[in-house]
Order: structure tokens, then sequence, then C-alpha cells
């Protein structure tokens, strides 16, 4: 055997994308970084070749039967990979769109709860909080039925299966044979003797009629005979249904409420804790914990009102928090059982970092220490890899969706520790995005721990600190698109800093910086906008003033309150004031200065379009353009062809067999959907007659085909055209293609398309710019170009906000507002604002790093 195949994957002749035939040798049980211009082709190695190919040869061993439910991927285009392991991809992508997907359930840490809970959890009173329920006796459960209108038709039931998969068919024989003649099941009452089997992949209830009685004085024996049967079969509980007004009664021989006789469900099933359970969750939202505005306009508390850093996909303007449970998602009773003076959705909207504390403070006795040590230990484990990975001020129910990126990535790389798998490849896309330079060390501690388990660490990155610690990098380059997919250098940190050829290597030895050098100390503005009392979240009624005309840069360890103050608060504030938007703005006492700017701008990392029909062409708009010059030819002139005959979105040029999309989609029974190319259009789209038009002998169809690069080329001479596509080069996209499908790009990607629309617009002065974190998924040499052009959008008169954590941003800046001293509950102050010398002398979590 080659034993270079257990020390090494080798990869021989990567084509994939813009890769150019490369070989690879990467390092096993070592930690490799990918690094080089946005473009280069390091999703492509990484992702697209490397990864893709490990996840075919597990499907491929796995039966036609478990094929069907796994998404199956093509081979890449590569020779041969050798040495390959079995390969886990974390990706920068929000792991679940699902409303009930929370932080919670994708690191199963709210399972480890429910256990907890089931097994150590007390149960209240609902109507008497303070009382602790109690076992109870029969005699006082018949006591109560008697207390009920005399002449009251009523079924005495013992449950006998809750939200169970099964038949059932041998157990309704057997209840037959003891003496029961009917049941019901789900709902619905049969006979036992003639009862056929139920479906076996559903969930069912069903309850033994005990007995059926028109209650009168003389009723108590047989009601007392009942009970204790229908205690004896129903695990001592016993339902009584009252046929006149069409309800029912648990009554609970374990456990009920001393002075109203409330009765308790049992809850030792964790199910009874599971808001993706009818045994757990609220009845009106159904576990949602969001309920929509009602046509009355009554209104309730938004449930996402934790200290969002990330623009979630939530309209927060129709979605409210639930008005029974409060948006904790539970039913009444299991918001009745506590572990000390808290019930599970109060552990669930804790801090991560403050839930630790709690769960370490719970009184257990010595009894209760024993049956929940390994469990407990378990949980807080699960919860200190959270909090090392950054994300400590973020709560267990906070939904999934509104995560940003990083955040999911990071939740998802913790979870991967304490899985303790070995021999793995972990492939991943720049887990630092999003963190503050304080809390790097933490994540490279953690994905060292992994390597030392006996994993390899693939990683596709930009930030510096982790470039510089890794065992072996690859710079690819030398530019981006078509003028990259070769390796520049590779080796150790060393290595790429002697490289002639590596542009990586010129910034990591200081011989390039991608911070914008100003030559003149910046004017000292003099307009401001001025926002005082802002206390949305955690924001501690901070008051906030915002130097106009400037590049600002608003920076913070995660969770302190950036995105809060800017988006939420301010940027939300002016949106109402120029757009008359409805939104609603975070709490604040007062804004003044809003006229020393004309307009707001956001450009956030949200998808330029939905569909796969959105690209950056129609986005930017030079697609109307685009067509419009086809319009104009002579040929489509002679023929009648307008412009909506050169969109592939209507009838008229489109290919009708696929309408438009250049692809088919074949089902296959046991194996992935595959999408083959429409054999009319041969993928170009349109019809003949379309593609027959021709522009500089490029159709419609090659015209969507070309890279940015190629159509500056193409239409230099076009001023309109070459004005849009000259921006889209100044923000480094010279790589993606005219008709790249929106769905297919990065937020970093559609945010810097956004950025280069309003570039290329005809020059706006008091404008106020707002990006957050725009350094996503760049190079050194990209946020150079970045930077360049913020600076360029001062220097037309307009005011720059920045919220990023990029060091290279922030050396960069005017001014600098910090916000601290810490994430979370800790956060929500500005704790410095001033210009960068200022900074380095002042004592925050930043100072100490620029």
């Amino acid at each position: 055997m080659n034993k270079d195949i257990l020390k090494y994957i080798d990869v021989k002749g990567a084509r994939e994308h813009n890769l150019k035939n490369i070989d690879v040798r990467i390092p096993k049980n070592k930690i490799t970084v990918i690094t080089g211009l946005s473009g280069s082709g390091k999703s492509s190695l990484a992702f697209d070749t490397i990864y893709a190919e490990g996840q075919r040869r597990y499907m491929d061993g796995l039966s036609a039967y478990a094929k069907q439910f796994l998404d199956q991927l093509k081979k890449p285009d590569v020779d041969s990979i050798s040495g390959l392991t079995p390969s886990i991809s974390i990706e920068q992508k929000v792991s679940s769109t699902n409303v009930r997907s929370t932080v919670g359930t994708v690191t199963e840490i709210y399972d480890l709860l429910r256990i907890l809970f089931s097994k150590l959890g007390v149960a209240h009173c609902p109507d008497h909080p303070n009382e602790e329920l109690k076992a109870q006796g029969t005699e006082k459960i018949v006591d109560q039925i008697m207390s009920l209108e005399e002449g009251s038709k009523l079924i005495i039931f013992a449950p006998v299966a809750r939200q169970k998969k099964g038949e059932f068919l041998k157990e309704f024989k057997a209840w037959f044979k003891k003496g029961f003649l009917k049941a019901r099941v789900n709902g619905e009452i049969i006979d036992l003797d003639t009862a056929e089997k139920l479906q076996k992949t559903k969930m069912h209830n069903i309850d033994l009629v005990v007995d059926r009685i028109i209650l009168k004085a003389d009723s108590r024996h047989r009601i007392s005979q009942a009970v204790e049967r229908a205690n004896q079969f129903g695990n001592s509980q016993i339902i009584v249904f009252n046929m006149g007004s069409d309800s029912e009664t648990l009554y609970s021989t374990s456990s009920a409420c001393s002075k109203c006789g409330f009765s308790f469900p049992d809850f030792s099933d964790p199910k009874f804790f599971s808001f993706n359970s009818q045994r757990g969750y609220c009845p009106s939202c159904k576990g949602i914990g969001t309920v929509d505005i009602d046509e009355d306009g009554d209104s309730y508390n938004v449930v996402y009102d934790d200290n969002i850093e990330s623009d979630g996909d939530i309209d927060e303007l129709s979605v409210k928090s639930c008005h029974d449970c409060g948006g904790s998602r539970l039913r009444l009773e299991a918001r009745n059982v506590f572990l000390g003076k808290k019930n599970i959705s109060d552990f669930s909207f804790e801090p991560i970092a403050d839930l630790i504390e709690e769960l370490e403070k719970i009184p257990f006795t010595e009894n209760e220490k024993k049956l929940s040590g390994k469990l407990l230990e378990e949980l807080i484990q699960r919860l200190r890899y959270l909090e090392k990975m950054g994300v400590g001020y973020l709560h267990l129910n906070r939904p999934s969706r509104t995560l940003s990126g990083g955040e999911s990535q990071r939740i998802r790389l913790a979870s991967q520790i304490g899985s303790g798998l070995v021999g793995v490849l972990y492939v991943l896309d720049e887990p630092s995005i999003g963190l503050h330079p304080q809390d790097h060390s933490n994540l490279l501690e953690i994905l060292n721990e992994l390597k030392d388990k006996g994993n390899t660490i693939l990683m596709v990155e930009h930030d510096e600190e982790t470039i510089r610690s890794a065992d072996y990098i690859f710079d690819l380059g030398p530019g981006a698109g078509r003028l990259g997919g070769n390796i520049q250098a590779k080796g150790s940190l060393q290595d790429i800093i002697n490289s002639e050829t590596s542009v990586t290597g010129k910034f990591l030895s200081g011989k390039e910086t991608a911070a914008v050098i100003k030559n003149k100390k910046p004017d000292t503005s003099d307009l401001f906008i001025e926002l005082t009392g802002a206390s949305e979240h955690n924001l501690k009624s901070v008051n906030l003033k915002l130097p106009l005309n400037q590049y600002v840069v608003v920076t913070g360890v995660s969770g302190s309150g950036k995105s809060t103050l800017i988006i939420d608060t301010l940027y939300k504030l002016l949106a109402k004031h120029f757009y008359s938007t409805d939104w609603v703005a975070g709490k604040n006492t007062g804004i003044s200065g809003m006229d020393n700017v004309d307009r707001i701008v956001n450009i956030n990392q949200k998808p330029i379009g939905r569909t796969p029909r959105s690209n950056p062409a129609t986005y930017v708009g030079m697609f109307t353009e685009i067509r419009q010059i086809f319009t104009e030819l002579p040929e489509a002139k002679i023929r009648g062809f307008k412009p909506g005959h050169f969109s592939f979105n209507v009838k008229g040029g489109r290919c009708e067999e696929c309408k438009g999309a250049g692809k088919r989609k074949l089902e296959m029974n046991f194996m992935a959907n595959v999408y083959v190319e429409c054999e009319y259009c041969l993928g170009k789209r349109y019809t003949r007659d379309t593609l027959n038009i021709k522009y500089k002998d490029k159709s419609i169809a090659d015209i969507l085909e070309m890279t940015v690069d190629e159509a500056y080329d193409f239409f230099k001479n076009h001023k309109k055209l070459e004005r849009q596509l000259r921006t889209l080069l100044d923000v480094g996209l010279d790589y993606i293609t005219l008709g790249q499908a929106a769905t297919t790009l990065s937020g970093g990607e559609a945010q810097r398309i956004k950025l280069s629309k309003e570039l290329s617009k005809r020059s706006f002065k008091k404008a106020l710019y707002i990006l957050d974190e725009p350094t996503t998924g760049l190079h050194f040499e990209d946020i150079r170009k970045l930077n360049s052009l913020l600076q360029r959008l001062v220097d037309e008169g307009n005011s720059v906000v920045v919220i990023e954590h990029n060091l290279d941003i922030i050396r960069s800046a005017d001014h600098i507002i910090e916000l601290g001293p810490q994430g979370g509950k800790y956060g929500g102050n500005i704790v410095f604002t001033g210009s960068l010398e200022e900074l380095k002398k002042a004592k925050t979590a930043t100072s100490k790093f620029v």
C-alpha cells in the first residue's frame, strides 16, 4: 500500500470551474488554509472538488433505498483524488429556514435540557404558582367528579397511548380480552372487537372507555370503581369527558394542586417539553412562538427580541409573539415545570454565557446530582464550546434563520467538537467571519482541538491571524475568474511570505497594506446626526453623535449592539423620515440632524433575487440596455422584435420547452433529481430565431455568459454600460458572469453588486451609506479596493458608516465608534468614540489590535 495515502490527500488534475488542471497535496491531521483573491478558485478546489468527491464516494456506497433521501453530487472535473477520508462541510449558510429550528435544536442542547427537566423538574400549579404539585388519592378525584352538576353525561377514559407510533392491533385484542369494549382513537370512538390495525408511521392517541355515566347522587360507588380501573390502566391518569359541555378534565394520582385540585399530566417523556411535538407545543401557535397580526391590528411583542447582530429574514411588521405562550412555544403545563426558580423557557431565553452560570447554581440534592451528573456535565460542556466560539450572546430559542452565515457556521462547528469523530476531513468556509479579533484565539483553539483528535482541517480563509496559524497554506491566483485557478504559492507561512508570485505574501510581509493611507488629517465635521436614548435589546440608553461627510466605522465585540444601534434604530428612523416606511425603529428618545443628509442607503448582504432567473445584469439594470441594443439591430427591426423578445422571463423569444431556464429537471425514483441541459435550446435559454440576431458576432446568450471583465472590453465604447461594468470591476467582481443566477452568489458578492449599482448612478451628495460587514469573503487586495471606493464616496460629499471588525477597515476610518465592553447584557454601551490615534491610546477590546 502507498504510505502517502495515510499522510496526504492528493488531488491530480483539478479543473472544476476556473481551476487550471492543478495538483495539490494536503497533509492529513493538519490545518490547511486555501487563500487568494475573491474568485480565484478557492471554493472550487475546497468544496466543489475535494468535499464533493468525498461526499459522492460516501453516497455511492449507500443502498438505492437510502440514496432517494439524499442530495446526490455530480462527479467533479478532476483526474483523481487519493487518500480522501469521510468529509464534512460547514459552510456560511443558514442551516435551516424552518421556523421551528433554533440554536437549541441545531446544537441538540435543547434536547439535553428537555431530558433534564423530564427527570428532575418540579411541577407547579398554573393558578397557584407557589404551590408545588403533590400526589392525590382516587377518593379526592371522585369527590371532584361528584361535585359536577347532577345529570351530567360523563365518559371516563384511561389514556394508554400519547403520540405513539404503531399498528396497535395486538394491543386492541389484549384490551378487549381484559373487558374493554370501546376506545377513543385519535378522537374517534371505535369497537375494540372489530378494530383494524392503525397506520404504523403515524402518531396516535388512544384512550380506553372505562365507563359511561349519568351523574346522580347514588353514582359514587360506580364512579369510584371506574376511577380505580382508569388509574390502573392509564398510568396514574384519568380523563373525564363531559358530553354536555363538550369538555374534558385530566386527573392524576401522581401530582395535583392541594388548593384547586389541578391535575398535572405525566412529564417523564422529554417530548412533553418539545415545541415540535403535540405533547409539548402551545396549541395556539403550534410551537412556532409567533402569530400574525390580526385584522384588528392587535400587536404583541416581537418574539425575536434578542440581540440580533445580523439581518434575519423575518418580517417584524407581520409576525408577533403568540398571545398565549408569549413566544415560549410551549403548552401551559410545560411552562409550569421548574428547576430551581426557572422553567425551561426561562433557560432557553438566557444568553448562553449566562445560562452556564444559571445551570451551575441550581441547588440539586445529592440524589439529584447523581441522576443529573453526566447529563449536566455534557450540557454545560456544549454551552462552553458555543461561548468559546464567540456566540455567547445568543440564546437557545433564537431562530436559526435569523443567524448570520458566520454565526450559523460557528454553531455547527462547536457541535462537531462534542461529536468525538476521528479521521474526518472538515471543510470550512471562512469560520472567522463576523468575529471580533479578541475572539479569534478561541476559534483557533477549537480548530486545533479538532485537529488533535485526529482530524484534517481544510479552510477557505482570508483572515490574517488564521492564515498565520495554519500548518500549510495554498495561495491561488494570480487574479480572479479566468485569470485565477493557479497555485501561486504553497507551503509554510514563511514560504508564502518569501514567494515572489504570491499576492497574499506581500500583505503578510507588510510590503502591502489594505488600509487607505491618508496624506492629510480628515477635516473635522461640524455636521452631525444625533440619536438619544437608544435602548432597544441590550442598548443602555445610548446617545450617538454621528459625524457626517466622513468615513465612520462602528466596531465592537460580537453581540455588543452594533447592528441594533445602526440598523434597527438609526437606519429605520431615517428610512421612515425619507421614504415614509412603516418600519418600527428601536426604542429611543429622539433624533436630530436628519436634514443634514438627503437620502439613506443600506447596502446589506441579502440576496439580489430569490430565484435563479435573477442575475447581476438584471439587478444593476444593464440587461435592459443590452436588450435595447439588440432591438435596434436591423435584423431585429425587420422581424419586429421588441425588447421583451430578448428576455428569458417572458414568452416571445425564450425557449418554451425550458421556459427560459436553459435546463430541465428529470425526476429520478431512487436517485437525486437530475438537471440536464435543455435539448431544444442547448442551455442557451432562447429560440433559434432570437439567437440568430447578433451584435458584434455575439448572441444575447453569449453576452450573458461573459464575465464582467470580458463584457467590459466588449462594451467599453458604450458609455452607460461601460460605467456600470466599471463599477463592478471596481468592487472586485470581474470574475462573475452577467447571467450568473442570484441564488449562487454569496452574501458578500450580493452586497458588492448593490454597492456597484449605487456607484454607477449619477453622483449624489449628502447621502448616508450604511454597510454591515462588507469585507465578508474579501482578500486583502479586494479590501484595499473596497476601502478606496468607500473613501471615494466620502470625497464626493457623502457619509459612510460601516459596521466592521476588519482591522484594515478600522485603520482607514476618519472616525471610530466602539460598542461594548462585551456582548449580550454586558454590552450595549458606547465605550469609545474618536480617531484611530485616540483609539490606540484607549483601553478597549479593539484598541490592543489596531
